[in-house]
């Protein structure tokens, strides 16, 4: 990437952009000159504070409230950032996820949360990436980046339904990658391991967190290790990464 700015003129939109990981992308990417559409799904004044904190710095963004597992407010979110920013999205980041923090054995598992992962999870990841690859205009920079776990190496128990959704994730996006790579759009999956956020800290006591940082260099991964990532995939210097699951976990396997 060269200039101050790298990403000016893009438009990027991030779905569960309002807490944890997405927010910090969102705030990643405007500071790279993107304009950022915030989604969220039910914390207004989170997103709003959010924008407000970008505004301060002279950045452009939107909150926008949508489902996304429900394919009108997808389609709704994407022509509300065409009409905030003149442009449909350039950079998509389908960040919206669902974790049952109960993190019952497979048996144990209900159809009801089961379900709910698999609706904000799958579901959703496939009508955003859905929308992404029929509105991302073409020869762009266009990029769209969906999220996994590194779940998917450890195999917990404990995980069965989440992991699941996790294996859909990454085979649906490594697909996606063949079919926009003649419109030269690039998808990737970014998938974390244990990050300090409400998502990941939920139900968890501090003999587990202490387990986690013996095995991934001594901490657990803040937000911004996992955006940087994010950023370096939706830029110009990674034109030739395509449908790769890039696991950023610190070694925690």
């Amino acid at each position: 990437m060269a200039g101050a700015v790298p990403l000016d003129g893009r438009v990027a939109l991030v779905t569960g952009g309002s807490r944890g990981i997405g927010r910090e992308v969102c705030s990643h990417l405007a500071a790279l000159g993107a304009r950022v559409v915030v989604n969220y799904a039910s914390n207004s004044a989170k997103a709003d504070e959010l924008v407000a904190e970008l505004g301060s710095r002279g950045h452009r963004a939107v909150a926008v409230k949508a489902d996304v597992s429900d394919p009108a407010d997808v389609r709704a979110l994407f022509d509300r950032a065409e009409e905030a920013f003149g442009s449909p999205p350039h950079i998509v980041v389908s960040c919206a996820g669902l974790l049952n923090p109960k993190y019952p054995a497979l048996a144990d598992t209900t159809v009801e949360d089961f379900d709910a992962m698999f609706r904000v999870n799958v579901r959703g990841t496939f009508l955003v990436c859905r929308e992404a690859a029929n509105r991302v205009p073409a020869n762009s920079g266009g990029r769209i980046v969906t999220f996994s776990s590194s779940i998917m190496g450890t195999l917990l128990p404990g995980y069965a339904a989440y992991t699941a959704t996790n294996g859909a994730v990454e085979a649906m996006t490594k697909i996606l990658a063949k079919e926009v790579a003649a419109k030269g759009i690039t998808a990737n999956v970014v998938a974390p391991g244990p990050v300090r956020t409400d998502l990941f800290l939920a139900g968890k006591d501090e003999t587990f967190l202490k387990t986690v940082e013996e095995r991934s260099m001594g901490r657990i991964a803040e937000t911004t290790d996992v955006a940087s990532v994010v950023t370096f995939l939706v830029s110009d210097a990674a034109a030739w990464v395509n449908g790769q699951v890039i696991r950023v976990n610190g070694g925690f396997a």
